[in-house]
């Protein structure tokens, strides 16, 4: 999760195989604020994510999947801001061995994320 400026807040490490939406409603959990709108991909057009949005009386900023019987609308200009997430990724991934995944363990990695997150929050 990243915040408007694209630093990065909270990082959660699932399996290869989980899908990346299951853990939306723990990441805005962990928020201090609740956000003003939530900018996501079309992996997370699902109607938990969209409830748990509604949770935090976000405005979710999600274009529907084609296969929504009732498409909804979104705020564009606000999507294109998903691009900031894409770059803070970019940026930890300008590390050989985060990018490759060198390290073994999950602990490992997760923590090379953090440190890499820390590092980019001082550029």
């Amino acid at each position: 999760m990243v915040d408007a400026l694209g630093n990065g807040l909270h990082l959660v490490l699932t399996p290869g195989h989980w899908a990346d939406c299951t853990q939306l409603p723990a990441l805005l959990a962990a928020l201090r604020h609740p956000p003003g709108a939530v900018v996501a991909d079309k992996a997370y057009d699902t109607n938990a994510v969209l409830q748990a949005i509604a949770q935090r009386q976000a405005q979710p900023v999600i274009p529907p999947k084609s296969s929504r019987n009732e498409p909804r609308t979104y705020d564009q200009n606000l999507y294109a801001d998903r691009n900031k997430a894409e770059r803070f990724f970019g940026r930890l991934k300008e590390a050989r061995g985060f990018a490759t995944r060198y390290e073994k363990t999950a602990t490992s990695f997760l923590a090379a994320a953090h440190l890499l997150a820390a590092l980019d929050w001082l550029r």
